[in-house]
């Protein structure tokens, strides 16, 4: 029942900034645990950011930390990760994806992928030197 929508992925010079947008459809992302992942040509999908199911906690991978932020909009029902100072390294498919199918606790932040059972379709971020 849920469908996960995204954008906001372009073409940025090192140093800009993007925002990117993950809408769902039939379920609200502030009753479920979320994450943004990412995955370069050749290279493992990693995890970005996630936020437990209350929004209370967050998780960020070391790359990223201080630069990007998750957050959510609940009236909405949209996801965001904003992303600051971007460098060539971040160039990848960003995808979003939401823990649905399996209950899950408040203030837990699930980092891996496979925790996850919804997923939006990516979008493309290229950082040019």
């Amino acid at each position: 029942q849920v469908q996960l929508i995204e954008s906001g992925g372009r073409l940025v010079q090192a140093g800009g900034s993007l925002r990117l947008s993950c809408a769902a459809s039939g379920r609200t992302f502030g009753n479920y645990p979320m994450a943004w992942f990412r995955q370069a040509p050749g290279k493992n999908r990693e995890t970005v950011a996630t936020l437990s199911r209350s929004g209370g906690t967050s998780y960020y991978a070391n790359s990223v930390k201080g630069r990007f932020t998750i957050s959510r909009d609940n009236a909405l029902n949209t996801m965001y990760l904003q992303t600051n100072s971007l460098r060539p390294e971040d160039t990848a498919v960003y995808y979003c994806a939401a823990r649905i199918g399996r209950s899950s606790l408040n203030e837990i932040n699930y980092l891996g992928k496979d925790d996850y059972d919804r997923w939006g379709q990516g979008t493309q971020v290229t950082v040019s030197s």
